[in-house]
This record gives structure tokens, C-alpha cells and sequence, in this order.
């Protein structure tokens, strides 16, 4: 006996249709502390994404995440620089099941910073695998304020 697959998948076209979106706009989740600014951006042109259809296609259907999680700091000699790490968990995941990823390796990461040095930190949550460098992700934590904030009590 043969399978017979279902020609049209109203399931399967939406959850494309989303990912298409979300691919054309270069969404990326953003989340900066101290502040606990959360939100979404255009990580190619560094623009705010207003919430909408495009935060039901990023939290209703899963995907293949990549996420980057940064420490911002300030030397001794007032020169900035980063400590940063990229994660890409295997699988499909729904945004919500992320958390407890995101939770282990951003404690860890702040943990192994110079806690006195410590501006800020935060992570970004790109719904397709993709891979930022240093330099870009940056540019992205620079658009969102993440270094004009209160110092992180030590």
C-alpha cells in the first residue's frame, strides 16, 4: 500500500510564508540587560521592528535558531571591548524552549567576565541559521544603546 501525501498543507504553507517573512525582514530578537530592553530588530539595517505579524511568525511556529550572547565591557585604559559566544542548538525549536539555552550559556558568559569591567550584556535570537561575526553583532548592540546604560553593580 502506498502513502498518499496531501497535495496542500495549509500548516506547512503557513509556517513557509512565516519563514519567509521573518527572512526577508532580518529579524533578530534582542534582549539588552541591565535595562531588560527586549525587542526586535533588522539585524542588516539595524532598524527596530514594530511587534505585529511579523512577532507571531518569530514566537507561532518553530525554527532553526542562532544565538549570539555578548558581555560589554570598559577597560582600565576606557577602551571597549566584547566577550561574546554563538550558539546554534541542533533541531527546531519554538521560541518559548529556548530559554533554558539562552538562561545556561548568558549566566556562564557573564560569570566568566570581568565583573568589574562589566557595562552590559545581552543576546540576540536569529529565527535561520545564520553566523554574525564580531564587528556586525557589535553594530547591532551598539544600535540598540546596549553600551548607554547603567553600570552593572559588581
Amino acid at each position: 500500500m502506498s502513502k498518499v501525501r496531501k497535495p496542500h498543507s495549509l500548516k506547512n504553507r503557513i509556517e513557509r510564508s512565516c519563514r519567509a517573512l521573518l527572512s526577508a525582514n532580518h529579524v533578530a530578537v534582542v534582549n539588552i540587560d541591565p535595562s531588560g530592553r527586549q525587542g526586535m530588530i533588522n539585524y542588516k539595517s539595524f532598524k527596530n521592528i514594530a511587534p505585529g505579524k511579523i512577532g507571531q511568525a518569530v514566537c507561532g511556529i518553530a525554527h532553526r535558531w542562532t544565538i549570539y550572547l555578548s558581555v560589554m565591557c570598559i577597560d582600565a585604559r576606557g577602551e571597549r571591548y566584547t566577550k561574546s559566544v554563538e550558539v546554534a542548538p541542533d533541531g527546531v525549536y519554538l521560541s518559548d524552549h529556548l530559554a533554558d539555552v539562552i538562561e545556561h550559556c548568558y549566566m556562564e558568559l557573564r560569570a566568566s567576565a570581568n565583573q568589574s569591567q562589566m557595562v552590559a550584556s545581552g543576546w540576540l535570537a536569529i529565527p535561520e541559521s545564520v553566523s554574525l561575526d564580531e564587528a556586525h553583532a557589535a553594530r547591532i548592540f551598539e544600535a540598540v544603546g546596549a553600551w548607554n546604560q547603567q553600570k552593572v553593580a559588581a
